[in-house]
């Protein structure tokens, strides 16, 4: 007799667990084992989120088990079950063998599971197994335009993409933690604020004191916001002074250093930010209005990038100033608060949802379509679309819905969200837009030497995207290393497909895919799912995490305002300010919301929660990986210690692998 030790994984997702029986019969090479029934007499097997371990005994010696025959019935009261792995040991030989699956179990279905199971489709020895699996998947897991004109998502939610038991109760509870706390401080001191100390009085021990809520009216601070706080990605070198934009030698010769603006541009010290995109844009109603703002910078002898011209809307004209830092001090004030406000309108609906959450998941529906549980690009991606779908269909039913989050406490809602993303939906490309390295070169801050000591999300992001890359031409390498072989892998191909076709056709509708969605180089995968895994990692961690110390510190990044924006340079007084920005209930509103979307809840990029990878080469490039990124861990840490305001957000312990909360 030769014994067993089978290790069984439940998912942790409601539901997952079984009391139905559980058989097994385990192959070897021209040999089986007789099936073995492991659920336990009186014993609660297979519960949610747990290991169970079995020893078999059997006539039959298979030194080194290759695939396992696995089923279920319909036993008992719970009889659903999501199986995340099984591991069998030969205590004789020693050899352990690991078999992943990652799907709900069906009763009375035979499921065959390979040894690491990863494999290109050309080269899989259960072709039609693999075709018919694939199949089923692709039922449910559809691609919808669900709003008119946005990128494609998962038309319903599969079981399969549920949040875990524990990650849901744990947003559900501290939601609640941060509204019963609004509540209180509602109700004892009322909505309006009685002077600027007055605001500070919401940051209980509760909510915590933002960073960087000591900072204001201070213009250094509103440059650094454009480097190194949720949107900065925008920041342009200047070239030009656009013709609409009414700035002139003389309003800004007093900020310049000496310096024209000729020389300053040759110099690559002045920068600038065009919001034209928010042009035309509708809000929540027809009494609230919306800027489409330019602001232009100048990077001081000081290293400091200051501001030193505002206009508030596109168009020239007598109503229309441009608002310096010599005018009324809280007249400079309220220029800069409105064009942060237009700023928040673009974060939140361009570079936090659009370029992050919804792009990514129609990518993700495509994946999860397109490539078999089987394929190695699969096993790749899946770490960095875990919680995706998921918190996408929470933020479209609770946050991005009419009434919902974006329409109670921001100036545009929703409706100028999806106005913003259809617009974007016509520029926006995966080789530029989401390559970041691309992107900073068609802003002309790419290199380290301008903006330089500065620019830290560039520095540290340009640190991560490297480590990624060189993570996925390893990776990439090993699969495709057969002449001819990305070209005859048709799932990999079909996937490029699905990603470029037209939302209109039911695709993803994604532009600037290399060689338009028909992968022929090593090269022109790397770079697609280079962008992806940065996009879900990094990118998305740069624009969610700092929104609780941002968007609760109102006089330095509102996320709504009350009244107009100012017509002349008449100075303003500091109750203007204090009537202008959210009142209690709205900002508490705010903080609640933000303070949940801020706090990271999964692993660090690189410790993944579901080890799909199992195949020991592919093993080894995960392990280099993780090294690598301790190594820019170290040099984030030797940078900060020397930056004036050290920079925390992308340290590679900071991000989380995927767009998950």
């Amino acid at each position: 007799m030769v014994s067993y030790k089978i290790s069984v994984k439940t998912g942790d997702k409601k539901g997952a667990g079984t009391d139905a029986n559980v058989y097994v019969i385990l192959h070897g090479k021209g040999t089986k084992t007789s099936e073995q029934n492991l659920d336990t007499f009186f014993k609660n097997d297979f519960e949610r989120g747990s290991i169970d371990t079995y020893s078999v005994d059997s006539d039959i010696n298979i030194p080194e088990v290759q695939r396992i025959e696995l089923w279920r019935d319909n036993n008992g009261l719970l009889s659903n079950w999501y199986l995340d792995w099984i591991e069998v040991t030969n205590v004789e030989t020693g050899i352990t063998s690991i078999f992943p699956a990652m799907k709900w179990i069906k009763e009375d279905n035979h499921y065959f599971f390979k040894h690491i199971d990863t494999c290109l489709p050309q080269d899989d020895p259960f072709k039609d197994m693999r075709m018919l699996e694939l199949q089923t998947i692709q039922k449910d897991y559809q691609l919808q335009v669900k709003v008119p004109g946005l990128p494609a998502q998962v038309k319903e939610l599969p079981d399969d993409e549920r949040f875990s038991f524990d990650y849901k109760f744990n947003i559900g509870m501290k939601t609640q933690k941060y509204t019963e706390e609004s509540k209180k401080l509602v109700m004892a001191s009322g909505y309006d604020w009685k002077d600027v100390d007055d605001v500070k009085t919401v940051y209980t021990p509760v909510f915590g004191v933002p960073q960087g809520s000591e900072y204001f009216n201070d213009d250094a601070d509103f440059g650094r916001q454009r480097l190194a706080s949720l949107n900065s990605s925008l920041i342009t070198l200047c070239t030009a002074i656009p013709e609409k934009f009414g700035v002139t030698e003389e309003m800004v010769k007093p900020f310049l250093e000496g310096k024209t603006i000729a020389q300053a541009m040759a110099d690559k010290r002045l920068f600038i930010i065009d919001l034209a995109i928010l042009e035309g844009c509708p809000a929540k109603s027809e009494d609230i209005v919306i800027t489409c703002p330019f602001a232009l910078f100048y990077f001081n002898n000081a290293d400091n990038l200051m501001p030193i011209a505002i206009q508030l809307f596109q168009e020239k004209g007598t109503n229309n100033p441009v608002f310096l830092p010599s005018d009324p001090v809280y007249t400079w004030m309220l220029a800069k608060m409105w064009y942060s406000l237009a700023d928040a309108t673009y974060h939140q609906g361009l570079t936090h949802l659009n370029f992050t959450h919804f792009m990514m998941e129609g990518i993700c529906v495509a994946t999860k379509r397109n490539l078999s549980p089987s394929h190695p690009i699969l096993r790749l991606l899946n770490p960095h679309f875990i919680y995706l779908m998921a918190i996408d269909f929470l933020g479209l039913g609770t946050l991005v819905n009419p009434g919902g989050f974006f329409d109670q406490t921001s100036n545009g809602g929703i409706n100028a969200a999806f106005h913003l993303m259809r617009k974007s939906m016509e520029f926006w490309r995966l080789d530029l837009n989401g390559t970041f390295p691309e992107s900073l070169k068609s802003r002309g801050v790419f290199e380290e030497s301008v903006l330089k000591g500065a620019y830290h999300m560039r520095d540290d992001g340009l640190l991560l995207y490297d480590a990624i890359k060189t993570y996925v031409q390893k990776y990439v390498a090993h699969y495709y290393s057969v002449e001819g072989s990305m070209k005859a892998d048709y799932e990999i191909q079909n996937w490029g497909a699905e990603i470029v076709k037209s939302r209109d056709d039911g695709g993803v509708g994604i532009l600037g895919v290399p060689n338009n969605g028909h992968f022929e180089t090593i090269d022109q995968l790397v770079v697609t799912l280079t962008a992806i895994i940065y996009t879900c990692s990094v990118a998305h961690a740069a624009a969610n995490f700092q929104q609780y110390d941002e968007y609760s510190a109102p006089f330095r990044f509102p996320f709504t305002m009350h009244g107009v924006p100012p017509k002349d340079k008449s100075p303003v007084v500091i109750d203007t300010i204090l009537k202008s920005i959210a009142n209690r209930a709205e900002l508490l509103g705010v903080m609640s919301i933000t303070k949940v979307l801020s706090e990271k809840a999964t692993q660090s990029l690189g410790d993944f929660e579901k080890q799909l990878i199992v195949d020991p080469p592919a093993i080894q490039i995960v392990d280099e990986f993780r090294q690598s990124l301790r190594d820019v861990g170290k040099r984030i840490d030797e940078r900060n210690k020397s930056r004036e305001h050290p920079y925390e957000w992308l340290h590679p312990s900071a991000i989380p692998n995927a767009i998950s909360i």
